[in-house]
């Protein structure tokens, strides 16, 4: 288990560094002037001189590079700006404010809203997928496959303004999407995310509800799940110790790259619901051609997919007893 963990490791650390060349590349050597991406629309001659030489857009493209990419484990001081200790994903000269504190400030929200929203869509699609399974054929598979077909086509935008209007504004059955923190008040908390857990969490219950069914399906088919019903075990024991666990091998997997996907910022979600997360610090960088940001929202969002990979990797383990790791 800790070789495959220390391998995993040192394969995401090269995974993330490619990223990092990547997204390098496409910001700093494909701009024309990536200095004044980097300062902003709005950006004053000396502060767009200042950015110049802070970016080391004087030296070689690969020592731009090294560079920068060193300031991620080491920081970096920029000159009459302040030091940015590490990890420095960069300086904003936007918010004239390290990057990584501002990211800092709006992930706890992304993750709340990520978290709340996979416990509900994860348990009540796997649930209903599996019984729609089990009642292949039936009226209550039927009605599982047409509802997980539509909750899959419309869209989260339109959801979200219906439940707005009908539950927050007509109605005032829920609260309107508020964030507070966890620590402050757990309850005000939950209220406030409810709605948008609840919307997110409808898109992403059919997608689990159509994949649990027909991984199920098949499982229910194989031949270990015959012969532990010919042994005469009781359903629920066939269901549970055999067929469910071989059937949470693909799920678990998609779960991973979804909830990478949603920490790196759930930006329809948050732009309609009002919320100031990653996905609208995301947007707001694109705006206001803040490079830096954008480029450390970038690296966010493919650290928390490579992260949340290789748990899903471990998990395997546990999950399937066909799947050893070595």
């Amino acid at each position: 288990m800790l070789r495959f963990i220390t391998r995993r490791t040192f394969g995401a650390v090269v995974t993330l560094v490619i990223i990092a060349a990547v997204t390098f590349f496409l910001f700093f050597a494909v701009p024309a002037d990536p200095a004044r991406l980097a300062c902003g629309k709005v950006c004053p001659p000396e502060l767009l001189e200042q950015a110049r030489h802070n970016l080391g857009l004087d030296q070689p493209l690969f020592a731009q590079f090294v560079s920068w990419l060193s300031g991620i484990f080491v920081g970096r001081d920029y000159e009459g700006l302040g030091h940015c200790s590490a990890p420095c994903l960069g300086y904003s000269f936007v918010n004239k404010a390290p990057v990584l504190g501002t990211i800092l400030d709006r992930l706890p929200l992304t993750i709340s809203l990520t978290i709340g929203a996979a416990v509900i869509f994860f348990i009540f699609g796997v649930a209903t997928g599996i019984i729609a399974a089990l009642r292949q054929g039936k009226a209550l598979d039927k009605i599982a496959s047409v509802s997980s077909l539509i909750g899959a086509s419309v869209q989260i935008y339109f959801v979200g303004t219906l439940a707005l209007y009908f539950l927050v504004y007509q109605n005032h059955i829920l609260r309107q999407p508020k964030y507070v923190p966890f620590t402050e008040n757990p309850l005000s908390w939950a209220a406030g995310l409810l709605l948008p857990w609840i919307v997110l969490a409808l898109i992403f219950t059919a997608n689990y509800t159509r994949m649990t069914r027909s991984t199920m399906v098949e499982q229910l088919g194989e031949d270990y799940v015959r012969t532990a019903r010919a042994k005469g075990m009781s359903a629920r024991s066939v269901v549970m110790r055999f067929a469910l666990r071989g059937t949470l091998t693909p799920i678990v997997t998609i779960l991973g790259i979804d909830l990478g996907a949603l920490i790196g910022g759930a930006i329809i979600t948050e732009t309609t619901f009002g919320l100031q997360g990653v996905g609208q610090l995301s947007i707001r960088a694109v705006t206001s051609s803040d490079l830096p940001m954008l480029m450390a929202t970038v690296l966010v969002a493919a650290g928390a997919i490579v992260v949340f990979n290789i748990i899903v990797d471990i998990m395997y383990a546990f999950i399937d007893p066909r799947v050893r790791l070595s």
